[in-house]
């Protein structure tokens, strides 16, 4: 494990992208929902056990790509702490979130 764990916060607009598309995966099915949110557990606590695992996309922040959905994660690496600033589809517009602050 890496020297000290910082907090991981969560952008309220990040959290709304994860909702949004749950809500997508459980019009196919409760189960499909289900594992969208276990991947995005997992892919949360890679990203705050161990950060510098994660490499840089090209808008400068790290990016965590889940497993099995076409979905990522960008957080951004700060001082005192580590942030999720969006969580989006791999093909969707790649300056989807990158305003936020």
């Amino acid at each position: 494990m890496s020297g000290s764990m910082k907090p991981l916060l969560i952008h309220p607009r990040a959290a709304k992208d994860a909702r949004d598309i749950a809500a997508l995966y459980a019009e196919v099915s409760d189960e499909l929902r289900d594992m969208f949110w276990k991947e995005i557990d997992d892919a949360i606590d890679s990203i705050e056990r161990f950060p510098e695992r994660h490499h840089y996309d090209p808008s400068g922040r790290r990016r965590s790509n889940l497993k099995r959905f076409p979905y990522h994660i960008l957080f951004e690496e700060r001082l005192l702490h580590n942030r999720v600033m969006v969580i989006r589809h791999h093909h969707r517009d790649p300056g989807y979130g990158l305003r936020r602050i």
